[in-house]
């Protein structure tokens, strides 16, 4: 099955200078764990509930903390022809469980492994 079966065409982000409780709420309000973390219009990086966690264990004041500090910056990328096994393989090598997804070098929605885990309980 390709990505494009299964990936999730919204992209939610926030800002790049945006505090972390605002983060998490947006997190929480669009249920999901991870946001695309924008500086204007451009994608540079991606936050995740782990990020967050993270940062609330470290950080002697998380609340005065931007995403941009927590963010994963080295964005590893599935494209919407790619088989979702090869997706899945290069996500647990990395140890992400989000990825975003892009065409033609756009960022067009992001895929998490719980997408991924679907595809193959639906396929037994």
């Amino acid at each position: 099955m390709r990505i494009s079966n299964v990936y999730r065409p919204m992209i939610f982000g926030c800002q790049a200078d945006e505090r972390l409780p605002q983060v998490a709420r947006r997190m929480t309000e669009r249920n999901v764990g991870a946001l695309a973390v924008l500086e204007g219009e451009q994608v540079t990086g991606v936050i995740t509930e782990r990020d967050l966690a993270e940062a609330m264990a470290t950080c002697r004041d998380p609340v005065t903390v931007t995403a941009s500090a927590f963010a994963s910056t080295e964005l590893r990328t599935a494209r919407l022809d790619e088989d979702t096994r090869d997706v899945a393989r290069r996500m647990l090598e990395a140890g992400v469980r989000h990825m975003p997804v892009d065409e033609d070098g756009r960022l067009v929605g992001m895929v998490s492994m719980r997408d991924l885990l679907a595809v193959e309980t639906w396929a037994s």
